[in-house]
């Protein structure tokens, strides 16, 4: 079901597995469980949750790093997969780096984390990626023991209803998780939902569900770190010939150079 790095199926990385669960044995001192109770806590083990990281990483950077490790460890999450998008509906207009250069960057940054993988399931779909579809696909690939969470920015929730088929993504969904971005303002209809004011407020979750019923069931809010790093930056900083060693990895940085990416 899970292909091996360089393979060209869905899955590009090693996929870090759950450990297999093991025989309980025991001892005559101690109680003994009921066997129903034995096979509930080995399924539990069995099931992965797994962190969804899309974007046209275009290139990827240290910030999209940041965020994923920060929400894996805060949600105690199985892995991250970073999924590279293929024709984004949202930037038809935007000219995207073809997508095995995109996918190939991607596989280079998370190369020294055991709990980041990559897929292709969006750069080998013909057509715009919807999410919701996207979703659909890999909740039939990885089986019902996935627990997704869909790791977005809260200027994206303020927007979610206004995405296709916004109740296929949250169906598909263990959690929706918003982390906050750099650059926008609590300016926003519904303020910044990162206010401790928000989070204790009825009156915000009422106005999410009214654009969206069933989004503050799902919804995780996550604080990650706010680097200051942008895709359109970094592109124009490479055709301009300024530096942008320290802002991504540095197998990232090589392979621009090295394919003449952004120039």
């Amino acid at each position: 079901m899970l292909a091996a790095r360089g393979c060209q199926h869905t899955i590009t990385s090693p996929i870090p597995r759950a450990p297999q669960a093991r025989a309980i044995t025991y001892t005559p001192e101690e109680e003994e469980i009921p066997l129903e109770e034995q096979q509930r806590s080995q399924q539990a083990q069995l099931v992965e949750h797994i962190g969804i990281m899309g974007g046209t990483f275009d290139p990827i950077h240290n910030a999209h790093l940041a965020v994923a490790e920060e929400v894996r460890v805060a949600l105690n999450l199985s892995y991250i997969l970073f999924i590279p998008t293929g024709q984004p509906p949202h930037k038809r207009t935007h000219h995207l780096t073809p997508s095995q250069h995109r996918l190939a960057m991607v596989e280079r940054a998370i190369a020294s984390n055991p709990f980041f993988a990559c897929s292709r399931i969006e750069v080998d779909w013909s057509g715009p990626s919807y999410t919701t579809d996207t979703l659909k696909r890999l909740r039939e690939e990885l089986g019902s023991r996935a627990c997704l969470y869909f790791i977005i920015g809260w200027d994206s929730l303020l927007d979610l209803h206004k995405w296709h088929d916004p109740e296929g993504i949250l169906a598909q969904l263990t959690a929706l998780v918003a982390v906050g971005r750099p650059g926008y303002s609590a300016s926003g209809a519904l303020g910044n939902p990162f206010d401790q004011d928000n989070l204790d407020n009825t009156e915000y979750n009422t106005k999410l569900e009214e654009r969206l019923p069933g989004i503050t069931q799902r919804l995780r809010l996550v604080q990650a770190p706010m680097l200051e790093i942008s895709s359109t930056d970094l592109r124009q900083r490479v055709a301009q010939g300024r530096p942008i060693r320290y802002q991504m990895p540095d197998a990232v940085t090589e392979y621009i150079h090295e394919h003449h990416l952004y120039q």
